[in-house]
């Protein structure tokens, strides 16, 4: 579905907005999908669970020992650039 956003009610272009986390332009269209995940299986799940948790232990093993501070400082950060408007709750 695709919508002008000239053409949302007041309480649509607001949940738009929420959204997005910005102010939709008048000039905007708005297109919004939804998608079904796809089944995953007991054994599917336990498998990719398995291979992340090995994936992780991985890339510990071979990073650097930092404090709890410094961590919480790290991803704050990568959270940032992320979502340039993110505030720690901390």
């Amino acid at each position: 579905m695709i919508r002008q956003a000239k053409d949302l009610s007041p309480d649509q272009r607001a949940v738009i907005e929420s959204i997005l986390g910005r102010r939709v332009m008048e000039n905007e269209a708005i297109s919004v999908r939804a998608i079904n995940p796809p089944a995953l299986s007991g054994a599917r799940r336990s498998e990719i669970l398995s291979g992340l948790q090995e994936y992780f232990a991985q890339v510990d093993a071979q990073r650097s020992p930092v404090s709890a501070d410094q961590a919480d400082a790290m991803i704050d950060e990568a959270l940032r650039s992320a979502r340039p408007n993110y505030r720690s709750i901390r």
